[in-house]
């Protein structure tokens, strides 16, 4: 039976392939679009490429600037920063936002912190504001460079395999993770992304205003427990916190027209769709 969602985003990525772009010597993915508005930037998390975005990439692409990317197979946290604010000078974006999710949501904190003058917002989607101890827990925990590939692959496919079953709200985005496990992310980006997480600088304070600082979190996230979740809060104490109560740890496929209402909110734009509630914890 045909995937939904695997077949949306190939039907997108038939229009709109992913494009490499090589920063210091390290190989990007990349999607393009948009020639007018406020500039964003997307990076995807542990399980996902550019184009895991798509459902925002093709709502916005007429009204915003957009650069998606995928990581490449080397390099960690304090490199990809260099390299992102690289391809933000060479895009000639000014004022940009950017949003990460997971460990895209590490990354774009410390690129922020890192990068200022080129930084006007941070979304920081549901994640974490510190890795320590990270290194305790599995698959951080293993040797990230020499465990077999099929060990690491299982410790995903094992959970969302319970999301299997047809009756699952979240089936469809099992199948679709499940194939970026198996294999549409490749064996050493996989690896190079856990070892970034696993091995990643402290965040240093933001030097933005809390006016231009989101975050975003799902009551269901299994990834993201509420204790790290309050302790982003708590951190960075954003202008605004993005919350849905059901999403999983993947909110911008699961419920992507709220998704999308969130971003244009953010980015200033005329919200079409969900309408978020007003106040510093938006629930929807």
């Amino acid at each position: 039976m045909t995937n939904p969602l695997i077949a949306a985003r190939d039907a997108f990525l038939a229009k709109t392939p992913e494009k490499r772009v090589v920063v210091n010597g390290r190989d990007w993915g990349a999607i393009r679009v948009g020639n007018s508005g406020p500039a964003l930037v997307l990076i995807p998390g542990t399980l996902g490429r550019a184009d895991i975005f798509w459902q925002q990439i093709m709502a916005l692409k007429d009204d915003a600037q957009i650069l998606s990317l995928s990581y490449p197979a080397t390099g960690g946290v304090d490199d990809w920063a260099g390299d992102i604010a690289q391809m933000i000078e060479a895009e000639g974006f000014e004022d940009v936002t950017v949003l990460g999710s997971s460990l895209g949501g590490y990354l774009v904190q410390y690129l922020a912190a890192q990068y200022p003058a080129h930084i006007k917002g941070l979304v920081a989607a549901n994640t974490l504001m510190s890795a320590k101890g990270i290194d305790q827990r599995p698959p951080y925990s293993f040797d990230l460079i020499n465990t077999p590939i099929d060990d690491l692959r299982a410790g995903f496919t094992n959970g969302l395999k319970n999301w299997a079953d047809p009756a699952n709200p979240y089936s469809d985005l099992s199948g679709l993770l499940l194939a970026e496990v198996a294999g549409r992310i490749p064996e050493a980006e996989l690896r190079t992304r856990l070892q970034a997480l696993k091995t990643a600088p402290v965040l240093a304070a933001q030097s933005l205003g809390s006016d231009a600082i989101f975050t975003v979190e799902s009551d269901d996230d299994h990834l993201i427990p509420p204790e790290m979740r309050a302790a982003l809060r708590a951190t960075l104490k954003p202008d605004r916190a993005f919350r849905f109560r059901v999403a999983s740890h993947f909110p911008y496929v699961t419920q992507p027209d709220a998704y999308t209402a969130m971003l244009c909110e953010v980015l200033g734009l005329d919200v079409a769709g969900p309408q978020w509630p007003a106040g510093a914890e938006s629930v929807l």
